[in-house]
């Protein structure tokens, strides 16, 4: 099998990912995304430099670096176009676009029935203070498009949300609010595998941010059933065939789902299970291409 990875870099992940497909006997060899062509003469044809993707059997999308909106779309459409030549596309292209924009995913959760922090999203600043005070006056503001806790602040003050949003403001940026849910300070992460939870591991950390990236401790950690249910019926909600689930367990004994990553990372998660977390994928998706 041939098995193109598409990523911004060749970092940790994309070496296991390699590590694994060529143990198994597989050609695995990775492609900057950034360098995406297509070429329209007749059927529509993609290509890396002078490599033709649709010749490979798989594409396996490890990361889709930041751009300007041009660039995304191209992205997105130049992975559905090869998935509808016949190409497996892992995850699935729609997949990623529920996940990688967190209104997105958000609704779809909501609109499904599963339970999530309350949130507002909008582009002016006056409805962000608005919200601001509707959400209890602790909120969350995290990018739309983001990852690894990058760009998350946390507001407890009307005049600091004064002053961060109108700052957002002069960026045009979108303003996503979510209410503070007390943790104190712990989190879980599941990766979702092909319909089972494949490992999980608990985020410890010293205040509000639990992301591994961010400092978070991590340990493994036994899903109940009705948590697993959750993880489970998330990945299925955006169409993921994988998929990392953030769980955010609260006092009161409730649960809700914090965000579902399309393209999760699984560094942390590794150091806490004996499975093998990039050989289950290759594993995955040996059986999805025969």
């Amino acid at each position: 099998m041939k098995v193109a990875i598409l990523s911004g870099g060749d970092g940790w992940h994309v070496q296991e990912l390699q590590r694994a497909l060529i143990a198994r006997g597989h050609v695995a060899t990775r492609f900057p995304i950034q360098r995406l062509i297509g070429r329209i003469e007749g059927p529509s044809v993609l290509h890396v430099g002078s490599v033709c993707l649709d010749d490979w059997d798989a594409v396996l999308v490890r990361t889709i670096p930041r751009g300007s909106l041009e660039q995304i779309i191209f992205r997105m459409d130049a992975l559905h176009l090869l998935e509808a030549r016949g190409v497996r596309v892992f995850n699935p292209p729609k997949a990623i676009e529920r996940t990688v924009d967190k209104y997105y995913t958000s609704g779809l959760l909501t609109q499904a029935g599963l339970p999530t922090p309350r949130t507002v999203v909008c582009e002016q600043s006056d409805d962000a203070l608005e919200a601001f005070e509707a959400l209890g006056g602790d909120v969350i503001v995290k990018p739309l498009f983001g990852s690894m806790g990058l760009g998350m602040v946390r507001i407890q003050s009307p005049d600091v949300a004064y002053r961060v949003f109108k700052a957002l403001e002069l960026e045009r940026a979108v303003y996503y609010l979510q209410e503070t849910i007390p943790h104190g300070g712990r989190d879980i992460r599941a990766f979702v595998l092909g319909g089972r939870v494949l490992a999980a591991m608990e985020r410890i950390a010293d205040g509000w941010r639990t992301n591994v990236a961010q400092g978070a401790r991590v340990r493994p950690v036994h899903l109940t059933a009705d948590q697993e249910a959750l993880c489970l019926q998330a990945a299925e909600v955006v169409g993921a065939e994988y998929a990392g689930v953030d769980l955010l367990p609260s006092p009161d004994g409730s649960c809700y789902v914090l965000e579902v990553n399309g393209i999760p990372g699984w560094q942390g998660l590794q150091t806490t299970t004996d499975r093998d977390i990039a050989a289950e994928i290759v594993a995955y998706l040996e059986a999805a291409c025969s």
